[in-house]
Formats: C-alpha cells, structure tokens, sequence
C-alpha cells in the first residue's frame, strides 16, 4: 500500500512538472510573439534587407566652346529571377522559345540551344540572380525589354536591370593628364576630376534589396526609394582646336629630337585662362603619352628665359638701361675660379643690354647683376619674391611644385649663387610658372593667376563662376614695362630667334637653353632643356605660350631649334584662324578689275558671300545647289541638278571640300580628300550606282 501511494505521488509531482512546464512554454511562445515579435520581426528585416548606394550620374567637363572632354555613358547589366512572384511555369515554357531566338538575335554570342538549356536550368535550379548579359548598351536595353517574358517586367517576367556608368574621354589622349581621372581611393586623384570630384560626383540615392539563396540581394521594387543627385557639370577654359594644334606640334617636335618629354601651355593674356595645355612623355615602349603634367609639377632650372627678372630688377633699380653696354668678352668669363659661358658662340664684346638679352649673353647679364648686387644680394632677390616667384599659383589641379629661390640664409647660397641665379641656374621653377611672369609683361604689367576652370552648371544653370584673379596689379613701372617690350620684340627681329620672324604678325619672346644637373653625375651628363616663351601678337598681345622640351638627342637642343618652331606652329594656327587676328574685310565689287569665279556650291552661301562683299547675283530656281557664270559684274547661280539619297554618286567636280563632303556623306558615302581648292576629280564617276559606305576618294585643286 505504501508503495502505491509512493508511485502516485512521484507521478502527480512528474505531471505537475510538465504542466508548469507547458504553461511556461506558452506563455514564452505567446510573449515571444506579441510582446516583443515588432522587435524580432524588425531584427529578421534587417538582415533580409538592406539599402544599397545607387550611384549619381557623373557630371560632363567641358571645354570652352561646348565640347565634351569628359562624360559618363551607361552600361547596363541585366539578369533573371527564375522565381519571381508572377513567373508561373505557364508563363516561363509558353515564352521560352521566343525569349531565346530573340536573345540570340541581340547577343549573337550564343546559339538559341545554348540560351534554352542555361535558361531552363536555371528555372529548375531556382536562381534567383541568374546571368543573362554584361555591358549592354542603351539601345540594347530597350530592345531586351520588349522580349517575351521580359516585357513583364521585375516580377511578371522576372527582369533584373542594373546599372553601372563608365567614364569616357571622347577626344582620347587630348589634355588627358590635365582633366585626369578617379581610380579608387588607393589612386591619387588626377587633373580636374580629382580636384572637383565633389561636385562632378553627384549625391548617391537608395534602393531596397533582399537577400535571397545563393546570398544574393534582390532589389525589392522596380524604382529607387531615393534617387540620386546626378553631379555638376564642370566648363574648363580649353580650346579644343587649340589643345589639338599644341599636341601636335609639341609631339612632332618631341620625334623629331629624339627628346625625353614636354609640354605647352597658351594662356589668354588678358585673363589668364590657359586655353591649351599639353604634356607628352615617353612610356615602356617609346611612344609619347600624357603620363605626367610636366607644365605644373615639374621644376627645373629654366636657364635663359629667367634672364627677363633679372633685366626687371636692373632697371627697376636704375641700375642700368637697355642702351648700356657690357663687355661679354666674347662670351667667356670667369667669376673667381669658376668660368661661365654664353650658350652659342659669337664674336661680341662690348653690346648693349638690349642686344645682350637678345642675343642670350649669360656673360653680359650676370656681369651686370654680380657688379650691382654682389654686396647686396638680398636687394635681387626681393625683386624676385615681389614678382612671385617663390610662391605657388594654386592652380585648380593637384601636383603643383613650391618653387624654389634660394636666400641668402640659406647653406647653398655661395658667392656663385648671385651670377648663376641671374641667368636661371640654382633655382627652380615650373614652366607654368615662367609663363606667368612673361603674361604679365604682355598684359600691361598686371600678372593674372593662371585658372583652368570658368564655371560649374547644374543642368545648363549656372551654380558658380571663377571670374579672373590679379595675382600683381603692377610688376615694374611703365618705363621698366616699355623697355622689357622691345628686348622681347628684339629677340624676334634681330636675337637668338630670328626663325620666328615673319611678315605677317610680330612675336616678341625669348628662348632659353638650359643644361639640366641629374643627382648622379651633375651637369656632366650634358642633359639640356629647350623652351621659347611669350606673346604675340607683340603690338596688341591676346595669347602667351610657353613651350618645353627636355633632353632633345639628335644633335640639336638650342631653344630657338627645337621649342621656338612649336611656338610657331600654335601662333600660325591662331593667327589665321581667329578672326581677332583680322581687320575687317572691305571689298566693294565695283572697285574690283574682275570678279572672282566662285566655286559650286550651295545657294545660300554663295547669295550670303556675294552680299557681305558687295556683288550683285542673278538668281534662277530655288534648288539648294547651284552653278555660277560671270557676266560683267553680276553673278549668274543656275540650278544645278545633284542626285541624293537614291544610290547614285553626286556629281562634285567644282565644289569645295566643306560642300563636297557634306554632299557625299549625306549620300551614305565615306571620303578621303586630298590636295586644297575646289574638287578637280573623283575616283567614282558622277552618275555610278554605288552601295552606301563605299569609299570615294576625291582630289582638289587650286
């Protein structure tokens, strides 16, 4: 009996156990899930879901004249959710067939087999983040999204768009160091697109996702939950015609002496804005890219382009005039135990400072700077802090150079330095910033900060403008500023560069002929470096430029040989092409002895040029191309018949380059043109049945 009631009590006591038990577990489960499920269902969320950045859309550069040198073109990639909501088994086989033949069209890359087999194994496996293409283009896009089962959409059809942007520089190599690039925090910024990545970039939006199996995030919805703030579009200062006309000046340059490296820059006068700046330096392979901005970040000894401070503090100080003579003592001299001599040897001992500074005369500069402030070194070298150049330009891109002028505190300064500094050794300084000094000159005497950058747009609406900036109102006197105009001019007409003489424009600069010193073996490894820097034209200064070439190998390396012919080249394009350059034209038709024959042609450009010169036309029919006769002094235009767009080549034997390419090409026809004048012949027959794209050379003729 005992025993029963011990057995009874232990399984009341068991069973009251597993009530309280069963009890707690309820209420668990009944707290877990009213009381604090908002709280774990949020925790769940969290981990499922997540805001992911949507990048904004990069914004343009731009150059002065509206064209792209920077801009950001879409790529898209798209891929499939095989387990979309709405992608019932129906929808996915009674589609398939056609998805696959269509996707086959667009991506050829594929067979219809191929694509049906990866698809359906796909659909069986349950992918969720499946693979269907990289790097489409727009147009591809909007044709994938008019497929079968696609055209559903994100959860019918189980389309995944993404997207990504890819910067490009439409004009390739052309001022590629000096609008730069972004490569990811562990890459210094570069040109422009470093040092205004904040604007260009733009403010990032959000987009929900999920994550699904495989750990892959799904978006949740077909729009972003915030879009992005696309980025301000950045309006530089470059001349792409100019840009253009400088590189390739300075790369032929670069070839033709063999050289290491170089750069240009051509700097409004009045302003400062650099309208071209080009550096090109050999790569592993011994082609010239723009690997580095040589005009900003490179500091050397400029050699005798420096000698124009040293004449500013001469005459400043009224120390000398540039009719007072020195005896350059045939070009050799001695300053105590260390001889000094000119770049080129003459037969000149005593000249005037004038002709020295033409002619280059390290001897007759440094005589006149060491005799007048070898006891007062100090009062030189303030002449050079005052023009500034021992500071930085802050110009808008990173990897300017501090430049360096030594003081009389400093270790190095000997008694050497005083001679040795007056002619551009011992120091050193950018080309940027030599440039600067002499555009100050052509400018009045006013020296400009030099700006790469105008204004910054928002969508075509103006959100910040630079406007120029006076760096110095006034460098020297008006009587220094008028001297140092006709040394620079004599440097043309009668100096060290008179292969820029012409007779068209006047150019007033100086060359300068540098030995560079490397750390190994100093300036014995006779290393040189060329430059010509200044204004033209040297009446009414509107550009400068500086051009720099360093270690030319061919035999030649003075600066008037081998940097003054780029200048050259830039100058010349200007000059006939800026019509600031120009008087206006003045011709009366009736003080002409005969009229000239004009060319065929377009109607109204013809009727436009016969008008603005004065000479009467006679017009008959309204077709767009005509013939032109001469009678008296009128202009007869005659229709003249031109096939388009029907597969036969137009008939453009007479016209001029501009009127026959358009004409051609408006036909589906490609041109290679040779020669100058009107059209004389073409390789294709007027009147032939060709093909669109065919190929038609034509030959003009004066």
């Amino acid at each position: 009996m005992g025993v029963k009631k011990d057995i009874f009590w232990r399984i009341g006591v068991a069973y009251l156990c597993l009530l309280v038990l069963g009890i707690a577990i309820a209420w668990k489960v009944f707290y877990i899930q009213q009381i604090q499920g908002q709280r774990y269902r949020g925790m769940a969320d969290s981990i499922t879901t997540k805001y992911i950045p949507v990048m904004a859309e990069r914004g343009n550069i731009y150059s002065n004249d509206g064209h792209l040198l920077a801009t950001s073109l879409p790529s898209f990639e798209v891929r499939m959710d095989m387990k979309a909501d709405g992608l019932s088994k129906a929808i996915f086989y009674d589609g398939i067939d056609s998805l696959c033949l269509s996707l086959t069209k667009l991506f050829p890359g594929h067979s219809y087999l191929e694509y049906k087999k990866q698809l359906v194994a796909a659909r069986k496996r349950g992918d969720r983040y499946l693979l269907i293409k990289r790097d489409i283009t727009y147009p591809q896009l909007m044709a994938l999204k008019r497929f079968p089962i696609f055209r559903l959409g994100q959860f019918k059809g189980g389309l995944i768009v993404l997207q990504y942007n890819k910067r490009a520089y439409p004009y390739k190599e052309l001022a590629n160091r000096t609008i730069g690039y972004m490569r990811g925090a562990t890459v210094q910024p570069v040109g422009l697109e470093g040092s205004f990545n904040k604007q260009l970039n733009g403010i990032p939006g959000k987009r929900l996702v999920q994550k699904v199996s495989g750990g892959q995030f799904l978006p949740i919805n077909d729009q972003n939950e915030i879009d992005p703030l696309n980025g301000k579009d950045i309006i530089t200062t470059i001349d792409v015609s100019l840009q253009d006309v400088a590189e390739n000046a300075l790369l032929k340059t670069l070839v033709n002496n063999n050289a290491d490296h170089g750069c240009v820059v051509v700097m409004d006068v009045e302003t400062g804005a650099i309208r071209a700046i080009a550096n090109l330096g050999r790569d592993k392979k011994g082609s010239y890219i723009e690997n580095y901005n040589y005009a900003v970040g490179e500091s050397h000894e400029p050699g005798s382009t420096f000698k124009l401070a040293s004449v500013i503090a001469l005459l400043e100080d009224g120390y000398a005039t540039i009719e007072d003579t020195v005896d350059v003592e045939l070009g050799i001299h001695k300053f105590w135990n260390q001889t000094m001599r000119d770049a080129e040897e003459h037969h000149f001992r005593r000249i005037t400072l004038k002709s020295a500074f033409a002619h280059s005369s390290n001897v007759g500069i440094s005589k006149l700077v060491n005799k007048h402030y070898n006891k007062k070194p100090e009062k030189y070298l303030q002449h050079l802090r005052e023009l500034g150049l021992d500071k930085k330009l802050q110009i808008e891109i990173p990897g300017e150079q501090t430049p360096y002028i030594k003081s009389t505190s400093d270790k190095r300064f000997t008694r050497y330095s005083l001679p040795w500094m007056s002619v551009g050794y011992e120091i050193k300084i950018s080309p940027l910033q030599m440039l600067t000094l002499y555009n100050a000159v052509a400018n009045n005497g006013v020296m400009m900060k030099p700006y790469l950058v105008q204004r910054i747009e928002e969508y075509g609406k103006e959100m910040e403008t630079f406007r120029p900036s006076v760096l110095n109102k006034k460098i020297c006197s008006k009587k220094t500023l008028s001297s140092l105009h006709e040394i620079l001019r004599a440097v043309v007409d009668s100096g060290s560069a008179r292969n820029l003489k012409n007779p068209h424009y006047a150019i007033a600069g100086k060359t300068g002929t540098a030995q560079i010193a490397d750390q190994k073996h100093g300036y014995r490894s006779r290393v040189y470096q060329s430059s010509f820097v200044g204004y033209f034209p040297a009446d009414k200064p509107l550009y400068s430029c500086i051009v720099v070439v360093n270690a030319p190998s061919n035999g030649a390396y003075y600066g008037a040989t081998v940097a003054a012919p780029v200048f050259k080249d830039i100058a010349d394009k200007i000059y006939s092409t800026d019509l600031k350059q120009h008087p206006p034209l003045n011709i009366i038709a009736a003080n002409m002895p005969s009229l000239p024959q004009p060319k065929r042609g377009n109607r109204n450009d013809l009727l436009a040029v016969c008008n603005t010169i004065g000479i009467r036309t006679q017009s008959s029919g309204s077709s767009e191309w005509v013939k032109s006769d001469i009678k008296g002094k009128v202009i007869q235009l005659r229709e003249q018949a031109v096939a388009e767009d029907t597969g036969v080549v137009p008939d453009v034997k007479g016209m001029g380059l501009k009127d026959a390419l358009y004409l051609l090409e408006r036909c589906g026809y490609y041109v290679n043109a040779s020669g100058a004048g009107a059209v004389s012949s073409q390789s294709i027959p007027a009147g032939t049945k060709a093909p669109k794209g065919q190929i038609i050379s034509i030959m003009l003729s004066l």
